[in-house]
């Protein structure tokens, strides 16, 4: 398969603050890669290295086959971009904007252009300052999907829209789907879990994971063993078991690494009289919330242990 975005090592700093750190990740042609994370993360970060609107501090990228850092002039016919905080000229008219933009695509497709006006009930006469934010966000969309771009990068599309719009600028993303790779970062993951086929999750400009939704899904469950009396957890549980807790009769932690029959044999070790085993998958949501709270816990354990490895006082 194709590659449409490679990074080797991608690194940023600014200062003495790692903004991103050794990033690794490969976009397959014809994905929706849906790049997630809390805020301060890195997530603009790297979009603005993918675009060469930053050079990295180590490391490197291709976009389109192109060292990122050599991507000027004709590789951005290519391209589409559309930022939360895009600027755009506001004394301008939604049709200036467009007959404006025209010229730089040789393959801006008028008819296209047209579906999208139409689609976004775009108001070509009205300036661009005294459009609300969801219509400004239809005019950057209508303007960067007209010329068909093989790749389309955007950061934080969806932050401050209202559903209707939100659903409308997925609709027009979903229908250039079959024709380009769609890059974009996100903190809706229920809109991105109902359309994305590939996420990539950075904290502290970390990689935590990067795979195809479906896998990710497949490897996470939520499970609850029912007790016939109180036990405490075993001293040494799996590191792929995550906020593990017990409560009574009943021990409940996150699995991150469930193999199916492999996975329940060895429950069933660490509990041989258990009454009962509940295996249920978890919405992308939970998936995040689970992996965000299990780093918040390490960080306090870490943060609250002293150098020679007794907590401080």
């Amino acid at each position: 398969m194709s590659t449409t975005i490679q990074t080797h090592d991608l690194s940023m700093r600014y200062g003495q603050t790692e903004a991103l750190h050794e990033i690794n990740l490969t976009v397959p042609e014809g994905a929706i890669y849906a790049l997630v994370g809390p805020n301060g993360a890195g997530k603009t970060t790297m979009i603005k290295l993918l675009m060469n609107i930053l050079r990295p501090t180590v490391g490197g990228a291709e976009a389109l086959g192109v060292d990122t850092q050599r991507l000027a002039g004709e590789v951005f016919n290519r391209i589409g971009y559309v930022s939360e905080n895009q600027e755009m000229p506001d004394a301008m008219t939604v049709e200036a904007l467009m007959d404006f933009m025209r010229p730089f695509y040789p393959r801006w497709d008028r008819e296209l252009e047209r579906q999208l006006v139409r689609q976004f009930d775009l108001p070509m006469k009205r300036k661009l300052k005294h459009l609300s934010r969801g219509m400004r966000m239809k005019a950057a969309f209508a303007s960067s999907l007209a010329y068909r771009p093989e790749l389309i990068v955007l950061d934080e599309p969806f932050t401050g829209l209202d559903p209707l719009v939100r659903d409308e600028l997925i609709e027009s993303l979903l229908e250039r789907a079959p024709e380009t790779t769609i890059f974009l970062s996100s903190h809706d993951l229920a809109e991105i879990e109902s359309f994305a086929s590939h996420v990539g999750y950075l904290e502290d400009g970390r990689m935590l994971f990067s795979e195809e939704m479906t896998v990710l899904a497949g490897r996470f469950r939520e499970v609850t063993i029912t007790l016939s009396a109180p036990a405490p957890l075993p001293p040494k549980l799996p590191s792929a078991w995550l906020l593990a807790e017990t409560v009574d009769c009943v021990v409940r932690f996150v699995h991150s690494e469930y193999w199916g029959e492999a996975s329940e044999r060895e429950v069933a070790d660490l509990f041989p009289g258990a009454r009962d085993v509940e295996w249920e998958s978890m919405p992308l949501r939970s998936i995040f919330l689970a992996i965000a709270k299990t780093g918040r816990t390490q960080n306090h354990a870490a943060q609250t242990t002293a150098g020679d490895g007794r907590p401080k006082a």
